[in-house]
Formats: structure tokens, C-alpha cells, sequence
């Protein structure tokens, strides 16, 4: 349950520490006085989107900070998450103008979605959005389910498994081709793969030494300018070979005069050598630097080949050549896998035979426990005033073609049916319910889920819209049976329902000396309760008819409550 809740600087609240009790606590106030703001607040600490329009203006962050006390389902959940696990649980959120925020579970940090995971098991909120939750069928769905309980959710974890089998079956079919047709296709495909690249017959280190070639052709005329160019130098006239033969006789008559002399006539005549040499071989290859242009024609196709091919199986030639090898694998699982085929498709229909005996055993639970909830929730509803409702579920019928395709809900369509009047047809709830009759529903199924489910502490928010008189004093009792039990924190404007309060709270706006707004959350004790309640009845203090009935309602709800 919510022990304590702190608020700071949320609009017009700048602090607020309310401590609610464990019964039926009620929220009160004149409209526009700041009730949702609490609730807003609420529905921030437990993990809803924050909006900065929610920071207190002048101010850079707001916060709020939640007590809980919890069951060992809670704590359970807070040790697998690797969190302090306690029966108090302190969650504390803080959000700043420029988008930041911090949220701490018990000190530690966590995340929004960490945070919703928790308070899912802590609080259920009953908003008048949730009118339109209802409206949905899969949320329908999901209310049923809730009722059916344990054993519908261990079918459901049968199913989960059972889909996974098929899902992997259906991948081994899938890298056998498929089915028969699927599978011509994939082979018609992978040869002309296949084909295509043993055609090109490609070797490693092709496209380098083709580049090369390319390049070498692009360059010819350059190439045998430089060689015979380079060549004149050295073996023309008077040039470098002519020079150094020159330069080696005339040193010659020296060498005989010392070693250092020898040494360098040695060199002399290696460097006149070494420069015939390079001459000769400057000459032989300007000889046969040639442009064949048939030649570097083919250079320039056989690359643009090996680029087409890159382009369409792998970034190298070697990629190429491994997708080949890869290819020519499946080509010939393909060819050879008829039996193989054959045994996966007869398992897969195993499966799915099993998959649907499954969803109608789902099925089944489903319809067993809504005929039940919906009886418990038909009761209810006459109880709140609705004398001749009826409510049932009605479930769409389905093959076992319909159970190749679904998830693991199972393959349920179903929708409430609802009827307030004698002699009028059951229709959808979007068809024909009103929203006085949508809050005694939604009234009716937390009254019945509240009885099977973990969840200490409901949060109704005026919830009483389109209800008044006996339907309120109705409703009242309602809100005091689920109190026996469960924590109920309620937004209400019906006298009825502040009078059967455990707690009561007055929210109210009131100008400080500087000028601004802001609200108050004061706990009422019995004289403010009376005059609420005085208030609520459209009396003022001095009525002494509307303080007699106040007085009245309290020594009602006193005596249902057994106070």
C-alpha cells in the first residue's frame, strides 16, 4: 500500500506530505483545485512520461517521492532486478526543465521502464481514460485473462514453447527453399549464380595484376619516352658511359700509388660498367614498350567483369569466390533434400495440429473462467443499480488454418457484450453503454479482479462521473468492500463517498502574500469532514438541514463500515 507521499513543486503545489491510511481514502475539493495535480504526481512517481509543463513555475525541477509497503511478490521481483529488497519500498523521481530526470528505487538508480515494471505490482489506476482502455478487445482480452489466472498461464507458456518448435521448423524449411515451388525457384536462381561466376573463371590476385596492366597501357607512350630518354643520357655521345670510361683511364695511372688510389679505380670502373648496364637495359625495354589495343581492351572487360561480379556477391574477388563455394553448397542440399523436406513438413503439421489442440484448450479456460467473471460481474452491476444488466463474452470462432498466425495470446477474438435494459439485445460495450453505466462497469470488474490479484492499493479517479443518489450511496458501500482488503484512494465529488472514507483529504487554492497560487492538501479530521461533507451536499455552515443530513450520511456509512 502508499504509506506516504511527498510532493515538490508539481504546478501549483510547492510541498505537500500526505500520509494516507490503509482503508478507503478520499480526495475532495472544489474543481480546478489541484486533485488531479495530485494524481498527475502519483501517475509521475510510478513511471507515467513527464512533461515539464508539470515544474512548478520560477522553479528548474519537481519531484516525488512514494512510500510503499510491499508483499514478498514485490520484493522477489526487486531482487531479481538486483535491487535493496525490503517491505519498504521508497521510490523517489526528479524532473528538470531541460528534460533530465533521475529516478531511485530503494537508492539505486534505475531506468523508466524498471520503474513501471515495479509499480505495475504496486498500484492499479483507474483514470476515466481507462472507460476507453475497456472499449478495446485485446484489452478486453487481457481482463479475462487476468481472471482465468495460473493454470491459463501455463497453457499460454505450453503455446509460447510449442510456437518456438514451429518457428525453427519453418527455418529449416526455409534453408531447404520452402516448399517444392519455393525451392525450383531457389535452384533456378543458384545456378545462374553458380554459372555465372564459374564462367568468369576468376583466380586470386587477377584484378591486382590487371590493374597494373591497366595502368601500364593508359601509360605507354610516357613510359617509352622515359626509357629512351633515360637511355640517350647514358649511352649517347659524350654521355654518362663515355664520361665515366673517360674519367676511369684517366685515373688509372694513379691506382698504382697507394691503396686508397686502387680502391677508387675499382670503383670507377664498377660505376662505367654498372652505367653500361643500365643503358642497355634502358634501351631493350624502350624496344618492347608497345600499345596493343586489342589487348587493353580486354584488360578493361575482364575488370569491368570482376567490378559486376563484386557488385553483386562480395567486396574481393575472394569473396566472390567463397560466396561460389557457398552457393554450390546449398545447390546441392536443394538437389538432394526431398526426404529431408518431407520429414520436416510432416513434423511442422504435427505442430500445428498440436498448436491448435492447444488454443482450444486456451479456449476453453478462457470461456470457463468469463463465464464466471461475467456472472460475478452481472451480480455486481444489479447491486449498483443496473437491475436488468447483462454481461457476457462472446468469442469468435476459428480453424486450424486461423492458428498458423498467431501469437502467444492464442488465437481468441473476443469482446464483452452489454445490456442495461429488459428486452434490449446484447451489443458491444462501444455501441450501447452510457458513462454513468461505464463507471459502475469498470466499478463492477475492479470489484471482481480486485479479489484474485496481488495489487494492495487502488487508485480511483472520479470514478463516480454520471452517478448520483441511491446509485452513490451504492457505490459508496462498493468502494467500502473492496477497503476491507485493499488500500482505495479515490477523486470524488459525491457526499456519499467522502462519508464512507476511512481518511479524508480537503485540496484547495488559496493566494500567498506575494501574489502567487497554490494548493493545499489538508487531512480532514471530524469537524472538517462534516463541513466537506456540508459542502459537497451544496449547504453551507449555517444550513442546519444540510448538517443534519451530513450528520445522517456519517452515522450510515459508520454503521455499514462497523465503526
Amino acid at each position: 500500500m502508499l504509506d506516504k507521499l511527498t510532493i515538490k513543486n508539481v504546478a501549483l503545489i510547492e510541498t505537500a506530505e500526505i500520509d494516507f491510511g490503509a482503508g478507503l481514502n478520499v480526495l475532495s475539493g472544489e474543481t480546478g483545485s489541484g486533485k488531479s495535480v495530485i494524481l498527475d504526481s502519483i501517475n509521475f512517481v510510478l513511471g507515467a512520461k513527464a512533461d515539464k509543463s508539470m515544474i512548478r513555475h520560477g522553479e528548474t525541477e519537481c519531484s516525488v517521492c512514494a512510500v510503499f509497503r510491499c508483499g514478498e511478490a514485490v520484493q522477489a521481483l526487486l531482487s531479481d532486478m538486483g535491487l535493496d529488497a525490503d517491505e519498504e519500498v521508497i521510490v523517489f523521481r526528479k524532473y528538470k526543465s531541460d528534460g533530465r530526470g533521475d529516478i531511485k528505487v530503494n537508492g539505486n538508480p534505475v531506468n523508466a521502464a524498471m520503474l513501471r515494471k515495479i509499480t505495475a505490482h504496486l498500484v492499479d489506476v483507474h483514470g476515466q481514460s481507462e472507460h476507453f482502455y475497456l472499449l478495446s478487445e485485446a484489452n478486453q482480452l487481457k481482463v479475462i485473462d487476468g481472471a482465468a489466472g495460473a493454470p491459463l498461464s501455463a497453457l499460454k507458456d505450453k503455446l509460447s514453447e510449442l510456437l518456438q518448435t514451429r518457428r525453427a521448423l519453418n527455418e529449416k524449411k526455409k534453408a531447404l527453399g520452402g516448399d517444392e515451388a519455393e525451392r525450383g525457384r531457389r535452384l533456378d536462381i543458384l545456378k545462374y549464380q553458380i554459372d555465372e561466376i564459374e564462367r568468369a573463371d576468376l583466380k586470386e590476385g587477377e584484378e591486382e595484376a590487371l590493374s597494373a596492366k591497366k595502368n601500364f597501357f593508359a601509360n605507354a607512350e610516357k613510359i617509352a619516352r622515359s626509357l629512351a630518354e633515360a637511355a640517350e643520357y647514358i649511352r649517347g655521345d659524350n654521355a654518362a658511359v663515355d664520361c665515366l670510361n673517360g674519367a676511369r683511364r684517366a685515373f688509372s695511372d694513379a691506382a698504382s700509388f697507394g691503396k686508397d688510389y686502387a680502391a677508387l679505380a675499382e670503383r670507377l670502373e664498377s660505376a662505367a660498367l654498372e652505367a653500361e648496364d643500365i643503358g642497355e637495359t634502358l634501351a631493350s625495354l624502350a624496344d618492347t614498350v608497345y600499345y596493343d589495343e586489342a589487348e587493353a581492351e580486354e584488360t578493361e572487360n575482364r575488370l569491368d567483369l570482376i567490378k559486376s561480379l563484386k557488385k553483386k556477391y562480395g567486396k574481393s574477388v575472394a569473396d566472390v569466390l567463397r560466396f561460389a563455394e557457398k552457393i554450390g553448397e546449398e545447390y546441392d542440399l536443394l538437389l538432394h533434400c526431398d526426404e529431408e523436406f518431407a520429414k520436416l513438413t510432416k513434423e511442422t503439421a504435427q505442430c500445428d495440429a498440436a498448436i491448435h489442440k492447444l488454443c482450444l484448450a486456451i479456449t476453453d479456460a478462457r470461456k470457463s473462467a468469463a463465464d464466471g467473471f461475467c456472472r460475478r460481474v452481472t451480480e455486481e452491476l444489479k447491486t449498483l443499480n443496473i437491475k436488468n444488466a447483462q454481461f457476457c463474452a462472446e468469442f469468435s470462432p476459428y480453424t486450424e488454418e486461423d492458428t498458423k498466425h498467431i501469437s502467444g495470446d492464442g488465437a481468441d477474438h473476443m469482446q464483452f457484450l452489454f445490456s442495461a435494459n429488459k428486452g434490449e439485445p446484447l451489443k458491444p460495450l462501444s455501441k450501447v453503454i452510457s458513462g454513468g453505466e461505464m463507471s459502475r462497469l469498470m466499478l463492477a470488474i475492479k470489484t471482481r479482479i480486485s479479489d484474485t490479484n496481488e495489487i494492495d492499493t487502488y487508485i480511483f479517479d472520479e470514478i463516480d462521473a454520471g452517478i448520483s443518489g441511491a446509485t452513490a450511496k451504492t457505490v459508496a458501500e462498493k468502494f467500502a468492500d473492496i477497503s476491507k482488503t485493499k488500500q482505495i484512494i479515490a477523486v470524488s465529488h459525491l457526499a456519499q463517498i467522502a462519508a464512507m472514507a476511512d481518511e479524508n483529504f480537503l485540496i484547495s487554492k488559496a493566494e500567498t502574500a506575494d501574489g502567487k497560487t497554490l494548493t493545499n492538501i489538508v487531512k480532514l479530521d471530524g469537524e472538517g469532514k462534516n463541513a466537506e461533507l456540508i459542502r459537497l451536499l451544496g449547504g453551507t455552515g449555517s444550513s442546519g438541514a444540510a448538517r443534519a443530513l451530513a450528520n445522517e450520511l456519517i452515522r450510515e456509512c459508520d454503521a455499514y463500515r462497523g465503526r
